[in-house]
């Protein structure tokens, strides 16, 4: 439950590369189309979002347009080990189904055995988010933040560079399988196996990836009855006394979105209240949130806050996944902050300088709390977590 605090100096600047970026390579109403909803498409035929009512058409670029094949090409690579380095290592290694593709564990582990410094975020209605990561206001597109996991060093994660990429894309194409789902999706391309093309398809399976049938969802849809206690913690969700909604809001549970029909999009970023080092302010390095690319201790702690659905199946919790259970991150909005007691990271989060000021002791009584997470808990979406269409196609039966 983050509360609204200051916005990221880079607001405004992110709302017009964001929006500019999904409109690329236009020339024509076909185009532009494409940019707004993924429709009409020259890849594979045309595609159609199948949406609940409350969910918004979403917005994709028309240099990458959604195809079934494209798709379909894009689990696959997903999924594959082949697509790593040293061949240990797939996409979902850090992006598990059942998990609502997060992986359990505090920090992801990459393919050779280095520790990124964050919690994987989930992947559920990622083509709704304007910015991809925990604190970097800059990647604006899948296509461009793949190449972090991709191609990165610091921290390694797919382990793919200079020295090995070449080959990497050869186990790729000499495999029958990708011989004919690469010409499938990108048809009448003399050598569609190409490191671009793989980055697009599996950015096409990740926007593919829509949660949108918790009980939550059905009892919109007027297809299911919360308990009693489920409605509390409804109400004190998007009421005043816990104020939940004021950055979990929308269709989901977010305050960065971007669709097809925005005009203006909002990012802001949040300091909790996380850590307070020695009374400072300060948060553990490297893990100090916006201020690490604006150099501004007004962004020291300051943080996305992620969509809350399926969130009772995505713990451990926070940017460095230092919160182990959902009552346990309950109580620690509803005191206002954290206050680390000892050890390396000892001070009071609730005293933080530059925490937000409307993160406040609300107040809650146990009660309160148990309904708060049986609320939160009716964000799961089930058949999300099991849909075959986004599972492992690898997996022996």
């Amino acid at each position: 439950m983050n509360l609204r605090h200051r916005r990221s100096f880079r607001t405004l600047s992110v709302a017009g590369a964001l929006l500019g970026a999904l409109a690329l390579t236009g020339c024509g109403g076909g185009d532009a189309d494409a940019a707004a909803s993924g429709g009409s498409n020259r890849d594979g035929g045309a595609w159609t979002w199948a949406l609940p009512a409350s969910f918004p058409t979403p917005a994709v670029p028309a240099s990458n347009p959604m195809s079934a094949a494209k798709g379909e090409l894009g689990r696959h690579l997903f999924y594959d080990k082949r697509l790593s380095g040293n061949g240990q290592q797939a996409c979902a290694g850090c992006h598990r189904q059942d998990k609502a593709f997060t992986d359990g564990a505090p920090v992801s582990r990459g393919s050779t055995g280095e520790f990124t410094a964050r919690n994987a975020q989930p992947l559920a209605n990622v083509v709704y988010n304007p910015l991809l990561t925990w604190a970097n206001p800059s990647l604006l597109l899948l296509e461009r933040q793949m190449e972090v996991p991709l191609f990165g060093e610091n921290p390694i994660e797919m382990g793919i560079n200079e020295g090995n990429k070449a080959a990497v894309l050869q186990r790729l194409a000499d495999a029958a399988l990708y011989q004919d789902k690469f010409a499938a999706a990108f048809p009448g391309e003399a050598a569609p196996v190409n490191w671009p093309n793989v980055i697009k398809a599996i950015a096409a399976f990740q926007r593919s990836l829509i949660s949108d049938n918790s009980r939550y969802d059905q009892m919109l849809a007027g297809t299911a009855v919360f308990t009693a206690a489920e409605q509390r913690g409804r109400e004190l969700f998007f009421g005043d006394k816990a104020g939940c909604s004021a950055c979990h809001n929308g269709f989901n549970f977010n305050d960065q979105v971007v669709h097809a029909g925005t005009v203006a999009v909002s990012t802001p970023f949040h300091n909790i209240g996380l850590y307070n080092i020695g009374g400072t302010g300060a948060y553990p390095e490297p893990n100090r949130g916006v201020m690490e690319l604006s150099g501004l201790f007004k962004d020291m702690g300051a943080f996305r806050a992620p969509s809350l659905r399926n969130v009772a199946v995505t713990a451990p919790y926070m940017h460095d996944g230092s919160v182990a259970t959902l009552e346990e991150a309950v109580d620690i909005f509803a005191e206002g902050g954290r206050n680390v007691a000892s050890g390396p990271y000892a001070g009071d989060g609730r005293l933080n300088p530059y925490k937000s000021p409307l993160i406040r002791p609300l107040g809650l009584s146990a009660q309160d709390k148990a309904d708060l997470i049986a609320f939160l808990k009716t964000l799961t979406d089930t058949r999300f977590l099991t849909d075959p269409r986004h599972a492992d196609p690898f997996a022996v039966p």
